[in-house]
């Protein structure tokens, strides 16, 4: 009856498919990725809409920092490369303030590149050992 149309450059993938496979990313980097009481876990979202970012003890299974560009101080930032440099420089003043130097770092299934990767630096220009 109706035949579907192929757009160019667009691949035939369901989106449950992708996020399947992001999950299991996911799951394979949280084998590896464990952060304790000196070395907490950064975890770091991005949407389409905001950034998120967690420092996570996985041994007390709590959050001891959490940030997102829904605080009011940080609503102007956009989830893209500036912003995602902008927002890790604020995130990592606010790790140091805590007492913490040294981290885990924690991509959330993305690849180490772009915003993922502007975010990490802009941490490690605050003086934070990965």
């Amino acid at each position: 009856m109706f035949a579907e149309k192929k757009v160019k450059n667009q691949p035939n993938m369901k989106l449950s498919k992708k996020k399947e496979l992001v999950q299991k990313r996911r799951w394979r980097i949280r084998k590896k990725v464990v952060g304790t009481a000196e070395r907490p876990r950064v975890a770091v979202r991005f949407t389409n809409k905001n950034i998120h970012a967690q420092c996570i003890d996985d041994s007390e299974a709590k959050t001891l920092l959490a940030s997102s560009t829904n605080e009011k101080d940080l609503r102007s930032y956009l989830p893209n490369v500036s912003g995602s440099d902008k927002v890790g420089e604020i995130f990592g003043k606010r790790l140091i303030d805590a007492g913490i130097k040294s981290i885990v770092f924690d991509r959330s299934g993305r690849k180490y590149h772009g915003c993922v990767k502007a975010f990490a630096d802009s941490l490690r220009k605050q003086g934070l050992e990965f």
